[in-house]
């Protein structure tokens, strides 16, 4: 089976060697030509480093490469989707299209789903998301994902697909809240980093992560997902992984912040865009989300560390 992978950053490169790793050919086209060929001459990539890409891996430069292609996984970054789609779908073969991004359009306030209606109408689309860090699935250490369809047939046939024996993929097929546990924990993971960054404690990371979970289920299921849903690998099981390490960009970018270090980082941070775009959702919707809020505050810039923890610890005392 020939699998191409469009988006050859971390993440996309990381599905590529695990796929490729199971037997299959896989395309990974990068929008740089030249990195492209580079990559298949050395066998190296500059988003993963230590990894060296397997055989069955084959860098392209040129889309019209993956036209026999038999699925379509798209890696680029949440934020380019639409851009990326309008330009290229017209390009892209009639095959199943995967979605790999955790994001909400900061544009158009939409899910991935949304915008692949859009612009690749013909598409039959899914989503992957769940706890995955890039380096551990390329260097084929044992990782769950869900892969969310809402044509359950179509779901259970690239179910069996693309999973491999370090690669397991489980079923659902709440697509909206599969994305939404996917793109709002990178939130609440930029939240967790400050705390420690700041010096808060692991009992106040405890209490954000706990807080910015609830506040991930009333979003959701106000948008439409499945409440159980949240409890699954793409809401707690991804919020549990991004929170707690430096691995994590969102983790690490709010690490940066907290500690007063006032360089950003040069990669992308899926989250930045996301604060304010749950922000504006959450009000379109009635949802409360406090910390989503003063995280998207703090990195907007408008209020400090201090005042944003004065903020949360002066609300009403409630009941959980």
């Amino acid at each position: 089976m020939t699998i191409a992978v469009i988006g050859a950053g971390a993440f996309g490169t990381a599905l590529a060697c695990a796929l490729a790793d199971a037997g299959n050919e896989v395309l990974l086209w990068s929008r740089s030509a030249q990195q492209a060929k580079t990559s298949a001459a050395t066998r190296k990539t500059p988003r993963l480093p230590d990894i060296t890409l397997p055989k069955g891996v084959s860098p392209i430069g040129n889309l019209a490469t993956a036209a026999n292609a038999d699925i379509l996984l798209l890696a680029v970054p949440a934020q380019k989707t639409a851009k990326f789609l309008a330009k290229h779908a017209a390009q892209l073969p009639n095959v199943p299209l995967v979605l790999c991004a955790k994001g909400i359009d900061l544009q158009s306030f939409q899910l991935q789903t949304s915008i692949a209606a859009t612009h690749a109408s013909n598409h039959a689309v899914a989503v992957l998301t769940g706890p995955g860090f890039a380096t551990e699935i390329a260097r084929g250490l044992p990782t769950a994902l869900t892969l969310a369809c809402e044509d359950a047939a179509l779901g259970k046939k690239l179910q069996r697909q693309l999973s491999t024996d370090r690669l397991r993929l489980y079923l659902s097929t709440d697509t909206t809240g599969a994305q939404l546990g996917g793109a709002l924990k990178n939130v609440i993971a930029i939240g967790a980093g400050i705390v420690i960054g700041a010096g808060l404690g692991e009992s106040a990371r405890a209490a954000l992560m706990t807080r910015g979970f609830a506040e991930m289920r009333r979003l959701g299921t106000a948008m439409g997902g499945v409440d159980e849903t949240f409890s699954g690998l793409s809401g707690l099981g991804d919020l549990a992984l991004t929170c707690a390490s430096p691995m994590s960009r969102n983790f690490a970018q709010g690490l940066t912040i907290g500690s007063g270090d006032t360089h950003g980082s040069a990669k992308t941070v899926e989250g930045v865009a996301t604060a304010q775009a749950a922000c504006t959702l959450a009000e379109r919707h009635g949802v409360e989300m406090p910390v989503a809020q003063v995280v998207a505050a703090i990195l907007a810039r408008k209020i400090t560390v201090v005042e944003a923890m004065d903020a949360l610890l002066s609300r009403p005392l409630k009941q959980e």
